[in-house]
């Protein structure tokens, strides 16, 4: 049998994203995407992530294995923390969004850009690259680069003027030994965005798909 892979989105902008990214690396899984966009709306207006938020992520997680996912991947980089406590409670994979990203980061270099088109997420990264850097013992610069407009208008359906607003605001940034590209969403704008730097670009969606195919391969080995 195929791996059924469950990816819980909190905006539609990441659906596309992803579905094209186990495509071209992982064509023989078979996805589900649950969407729940009410999830990004009230995390805008609460500031925070609330208690209420992170009950409904473990909610999402526990439906998606219970429709036989064999591993969950969230897509929304500003719910780390209930991603976290969801994990706990699972006994198959559950990868955050940004996880394999960041692993790949840490070992690109010391200087890390992270790039945002919603802000909710820039805490959440920032706090999860530091607490992998310290179990590393590696010692960083990371900073961040917030691109406003840009992912209204990708939701606007203008994905060019949002692939041209990200390209140009990290080309007037300094160097840096990697860029991440901090959202799902995101991904669509590398063509643009290694057109204007020379530095080594990320995604989530391709860090991500290749972390969770290696996952489950090593589990079916086991077996």
């Amino acid at each position: 049998m195929n791996p059924s892979v469950a990816i819980i989105h909190a905006t539609r902008a990441a659906v596309t994203p992803i579905e094209e990214t186990f495509a071209r690396l992982w064509p023989d899984a078979e996805t589900t995407s649950l969407l729940d966009e009410s999830l990004s709306r009230d995390l805008d207006r609460e500031g925070e992530l609330t208690p209420a938020l992170s009950v409904r992520i473990g909610r999402l997680a526990c439906f998606a294995k219970s429709g036989g996912a064999d591993a969950i991947l969230f897509s929304c980089s500003a719910f780390g923390d209930a991603i976290e406590v969801a994990r706990a409670s699972m006994d198959i994979p559950v990868l955050k969004p940004n996880e394999a990203m960041l692993e790949e980061a840490l070992a690109a270099g010391s200087h890390i850009r992270l790039v945002t088109t919603f802000k909710p997420s820039v805490q959440s990264m920032l706090k999860e690259l530091g607490e992998m850097s310290r179990k590393r013992g590696q010692e960083i610069e990371a900073d961040s680069c917030f691109v406003p407009g840009a992912l209204e208008a990708l939701l606007c359906g203008d994905g060019e003027k949002h692939d041209f607003l990200i390209a140009e605001a990290l080309a007037d940034q300094p160097p840096c030994d990697v860029v991440l590209l901090g959202q799902f969403s995101m991904a669509r704008a590398l063509p643009a965005v290694t057109q204007k730097i020379g530095t080594k670009v990320l995604t989530s969606p391709d860090s991500a798909v290749s972390n969770l195919r290696e996952q489950l391969s090593l589990v079916r080995e086991s077996f």
